[in-house]
């Protein structure tokens, strides 16, 4: 995380916006003290389509034991 100063923010806000919208945080300090954080807002995360996750899963073949049973016997294999 960088620090510049309020002149400098004033002077250079377009430079330090690009920064964070690459992903950095700058803190902003004013008099050697941090008064502001400048940071990425965070993206809306996009909806999941319903009908497209269970076309998605209707794919995949069903197992033929249970997961306690499949890891049981990954366990079991190492032992040998």
């Amino acid at each position: 995380m960088d620090e510049v100063s309020l002149a400098e923010a004033k002077a250079h806000l377009g430079e330090l916006v690009d920064r964070v919208e690459n992903g950095g945080s700058i803190d902003i300090t004013r008099q050697g003290k941090p008064v502001a954080r400048l940071t990425p807002v965070a993206k809306p995360r996009k909806p999941i389509d319903a009908a497209l996750l269970r076309a998605l899963t209707a794919t995949i073949p069903a197992q033929s034991e249970s997961a306690a049973d499949l890891v049981r016997s990954m366990r079991d294999s190492d032992r040998c």
